[in-house]
């Protein structure tokens, strides 16, 4: 193949591309403000929530793995 018919080629491909994507774009329904707040909380919140819930099941096993190798050496 050409390379100029090679140039050509991309060009056409990337500027049909740039229009699916405008046209794609146009169709999606973006979040309201009071809904990126709701899910932005509920995240925060989850987040904080299953770090404590780890955090404190790392301090229990912690806890019991350091009893069970006091007991075994003596």
């Amino acid at each position: 193949m050409n390379p100029i018919e090679t140039v050509k080629d991309w060009t056409g491909r990337s500027k049909q591309f740039y229009l699916d994507v405008r046209s794609e774009m146009r169709k999606v329904s973006w979040p309201g403000k009071q809904e990126v707040i709701g899910t932005t909380t509920v995240v925060v919140v989850a987040v904080f929530f299953f770090g404590f819930y780890l955090w404190l099941v790392d301090n229990l096993l912690t806890m019991g793995l350091s009893k069970v190798l006091t007991y075994f050496r003596g």
